[in-house]
């Protein structure tokens, strides 16, 4: 059964990422599993992609599930080093020292 994008499933998966705290990430498969939805990664990064139109949300500290940036988010990485955010390299966040543990 395909997931149906409703405005209650936009809010629902903003709303984890709202919780996200300061310097940790959490993968677009870890906010699709708390929501019920292990399966709907790749909804859970069409929904960030257009989070802008829906308010101010840290989409930054959403990767995927090895830590790699969003390819298209340029300011991603600098905003993740502002919150001491530790990469293994150039495009890949350092999941086990900053994984949100929820």
């Amino acid at each position: 059964m395909a997931a149906v994008l409703t405005e209650d499933l936009i809010y629902e998966i903003l709303s984890v990422v709202e919780e996200i705290p300061e310097g940790k990430v959490a993968s677009y498969g870890q906010i699709a599993k708390l929501i019920g939805r292990e399966k709907n990664a790749r909804l859970v990064g069409k929904v960030l992609s257009m989070a802008e139109y829906y308010g101010k949300y840290p989409c930054h500290r959403v990767v995927d599930h090895s830590g790699r940036l969003a390819p298209h988010f340029y300011d991603q990485k600098a905003l993740l080093l502002e919150e001491d955010v530790a990469f293994k390299d150039d495009n890949h966040v350092d999941m086990r020292k900053c994984r949100w543990d929820c």
